[in-house]
């Protein structure tokens, strides 16, 4: 199998004493490109930096998450739209409204937001989006640039059945991430992921967090990491019903078509 993880914050410190074996660990479990997640002001050029080190292998994004959204301000702006002239950096965000954790100001996440929309339509790049517990300010933020975005992707979906039917509704992509391992927590989508159309579906680690729970032993640091995107996918393809080649290579597809990335 070949497999591409759309979601991977391999910027962040628990990573910096073994990042090259997290990386070669990940390539022996078929893991041929990664998109490495830029989710702050500091972490989006460290994010750009580090897919540089390794062409054609990983790539990023660059954008402000909500919990940061009061960093953004007219000079982030800038930096952000200076990190999106370069090739490697292939989508906009993660961005999005984040109502669970508040840790920005509720109308500074919608600032940020939308700032980060013009982005995209601005480079035309794909979003890489976030949302929890704010469905309807972030569905009407999104459809106030009806018509003038690219392609989206609902990163770590974790939502319910009609927030899902709304993101599809819209051809939207939806990234399935070993939250899907969580009887806790996860149980709903096993339910729904049959429902995702084949090139609307991506599997992502979100590594180092979410670490899939059905992981036995489970490692002793607990850290998530993108080697582990084989044991998702083979839980995603035994929810939908097919076999995990299938469900891989229909992920892969769907990933290089929305990031525009090259074949390996």
């Amino acid at each position: 199998m070949q497999l591409i993880d759309i979601g991977a914050n391999l910027t962040h410190d628990s990573f910096d004493h073994d990042r090259d074996a997290v990386l070669a660990r990940a390539r022996d479990a078929g893991v041929a490109q990664m998109v490495i997640t830029g989710a702050s002001r500091e972490h989006s050029p460290m994010a750009l930096k580090l897919a540089s080190k390794h062409p054609g292998e990983l790539f990023a994004t660059a954008g402000v998450h909500p919990h940061h959204a009061s960093e953004y301000t007219a000079e982030c702006d800038a930096e952000m739209r200076e990190l999106h002239r370069h090739a490697e950096v292939v989508a906009v965000g993660e961005c999005g409204l984040d109502y669970f954790r508040d840790f920005s100001p509720r109308p500074a996440q919608r600032r940020a937001f939308e700032l980060q929309l013009q982005i995209a339509v601005d480079t035309r790049k794909p979003l890489f989006l976030h949302q929890r517990d704010a469905h309807a300010d972030f569905m009407a933020m999104m459809n106030n640039f009806d018509g003038r975005l690219g392609p989206a992707v609902v990163h770590c979906f974790t939502g319910t059945r009609q927030e899902l039917f709304d993101y599809l509704d819209r051809d939207w992509y939806i990234g399935i991430t070993g939250w899907l391992c969580d009887e806790r927590r996860g149980q709903h989508l096993r339910e729904l992921v049959p429902h995702i159309p084949a090139n609307r579906l991506m599997i992502e680690t979100d590594a180092p967090y979410l670490l899939p729970r059905t992981i036995k032993p489970a490692p002793a640091h607990r850290r998530n990491e993108p080697m582990f995107l084989a044991h998702i996918v083979e839980e995603l393809a035994r929810d939908r019903g097919e076999d995990a080649a299938t469900a891989a290579a229909n992920s892969t597809d769907a990933a290089r078509t929305f990031f525009r990335l090259p074949t390996r």
